[in-house]
């Protein structure tokens, strides 16, 4: 993994966060967030970790970030597109107003194919990889919860089309995470072992997983859709 470069979209919080650590142990990682203070938090935190302020779905300001990348580095090896809305909840849909709606599909999905469109002269460069980040509420849902379920979705498909466009010389996976523990919130007992393995996922189980889909070992992998939850989407549930 020696002198790889690698970007991570909405690094500087949550799963995002801990990929961008974990990354960095190997590699060098540029976290790309709208939120500047957690840029500078996670910088302060681990100085191996470069930060970039980016509204990813300012189409303009991909392109600057790409273009500073290639001056700066010379290359790209890899793209995880992780920034998104992490509230899954939307208004009732009798309600639900189309501003909110079109900025989680710009912000979910829009802009995971716009970093794809423009990294995708460095990625060819380097036979580099790219991995998204969607979630098991593409395949199961609460009420309420139209406009991100939909865009997920939209992320498992984008990945298994940009694998057949982009192939051979880059390869595009994605990674579906169930419940990731991402705060300081102490969790009950049963919130882990309603899990199959006994307990809620950590950001690492995550992170894991991209470090081997942009590795040479996961060079026959290609299009296909990792689901990391710890067996919740295998339960079959109902009241009793």
């Amino acid at each position: 993994m020696e002198n790889k470069v690698v970007l991570v979209t909405g690094g500087a919080n949550g799963i995002g966060k801990g990929i961008a650590h974990y990354l960095s142990k190997g590699m060098l990682v540029i976290a790309a967030d709208i939120d500047e203070n957690a840029g500078f938090e996670l910088v302060s935190e681990n100085p191996l970790v470069r930060f970039k302020q980016l509204d990813v779905t300012n189409e303009q300001q991909i392109i600057s970030l790409i273009e500073e990348i290639k001056y700066q580095h010379g290359r790209l090896d890899a793209v995880i597109n992780n920034a998104a809305i992490a509230d899954p909840y939307n208004a009732p849909l009798h309600e639900l107003d189309i501003y909110d709606w079109n900025k989680a599909l710009a912000v979910n999905l829009t802009a995971p194919m716009l970093m794809a469109k423009h990294t995708l002269p460095l990625l060819k460069e380097t036979n580099g990889c790219i991995v998204n980040i969607a979630s098991t509420r593409y395949l199961q849902s609460e009420k309420n919860t139209e406009a991100y379920s939909a865009s997920k979705g939209g992320i498992v498909s984008l990945t298994h089309a940009l694998a057949s466009s982009l192939g051979p010389e880059v390869r595009v996976n994605c990674i579906s995470p169930g419940w990731i523990h991402t705060s300081d919130e102490v969790l009950r007992e049963v919130d882990h072992l309603q899990h199959p393995v006994g307990r809620v996922g950590n950001v690492d189980d995550i992170a894991s997983m991209v470090g081997y889909l942009i590795s040479k070992e996961a060079g026959f992998i290609t299009g296909q859709n990792f689901v990391i939850d710890g067996g919740m989407t295998k339960k079959m549930i109902y009241s009793e």
